[in-house]
């Protein structure tokens, strides 16, 4: 690695099994600024792990002050909920996509408990995150020999916000910009449809809102009663995304919520949402095309807000 690194980081690299490949090697470079965490397990961090434990954290640490439960595979979200205990949450977060869970990082906002720790012991996980974890909920996690076993010690709430800039290094310069932080402002955000939309599912969409500006873009969120039903990004048109989600979202889309990271180009979207009986669609508007969007949501009655934030992730 670069020994310029070293001064740039304030630290010393420590060198990792490998990188995002085998044939990659990798390093990281921890000091007193990031934020600190304890491997309780004797399994090593890797690459891809950690990357996943940030994905896993980040959202997390957006509702760091409820009973939260995120899980991630391959730096992508796919579950996400909230509940009345941790373990309602977990299970709502599990329940969106079993098959991806396999082999795939948990965070959780709150203490890990024995209940929880026997179910998350009974699936294939790389990894999983908490504040804490009570004496019986260790020693079942412990068992699982290839388990990672991350205890925070940095708050939710200061990970939160911390991290203040994002650097890329390329072929054609590095690259510098201010992290992402800005937060939706359920005060100024708009309400533009004739439909208006009760404060459950205000608060719906508020919750898939902090989870798109997770997801790679072109990134769409299903959301109802606090539970992802989908969760899809990447895609290079906003319809495949759209159209995507709805489908993987099945039946539980009626009277459900869909969050957008950008803007809704077309009206083919709504058509498409209408289909499947979604109740609202948050997202950030701001284009010529907005008038039709709005009649769209408008015939279809469905309630629209749009935020003037766009939470772009390339």
């Amino acid at each position: 690695m670069n020994d310029n690194y070293e001064k740039l980081f304030d630290a010393e690299p420590l060198a990792l099994k490998y990188g995002e490949n085998p044939h990659q090697k990798a390093f990281i470079y921890i000091n007193n600024d990031n934020a600190q965490f304890e491997n309780l397990s004797d399994v090593e961090l890797s690459y891809n792990n950690l990357l996943d434990i940030n994905c896993a954290a980040l959202i997390a640490a957006e509702f760091y002050d409820v009973n939260a439960a995120v899980i991630v595979k391959h730096n992508t979200p796919c579950g996400v909920a909230l509940g009345k205990t941790l373990n309602e949450a977990y299970l709502k977060a599990f329940d969106t996509d079993p098959v991806s869970t396999f082999g795939a990082t948990i965070a959780f906002s709150k203490p890990v408990d024995k209940e929880i720790a026997k179910h998350a012991s009974s699936v294939f996980l790389d990894a999983v995150i908490a504040p804490d974890f009570d004496s019986d909920a260790l020693e079942i996690l412990k068992k699982n020999e290839a388990l990672r076993i991350i205890k925070l010690i940095t708050p939710y709430k200061t990970i939160r916000t911390m991290q203040e800039q994002e650097i890329r290094i390329t072929p054609f310069g590095t690259l510098v910009q201010e992290t992402d932080n800005k937060e939706l402002d359920k005060d100024t955000f708009k309400v533009v449809s004739k439909t208006k939309p009760d404060a459950e599912m205000i608060e719906d969409m508020v919750f898939a809102w902090k989870i798109a500006k997770h997801v790679k873009t072109n990134a769409v969120v299903v959301a109802k009663d606090f539970k992802t039903l989908s969760i899809v990004g990447g895609q290079t048109s906003r319809i495949d995304a759209v159209e995507t989600a709805l489908d993987r979202a099945c039946d539980g889309a009626k009277k459900a919520v869909i969050a957008c990271d950008g803007f809704i180009p077309a009206i083919d979207s709504i058509q498409a949402a209408a289909q499947c009986r979604i109740g609202g669609i948050i997202q950030t508007g701001g284009t010529h095309k907005d008038k039709d969007v709005v009649d769209a949501a408008n015939k279809y009655e469905i309630a629209m807000i749009t935020t003037g934030i766009r939470h772009f992730k390339h």
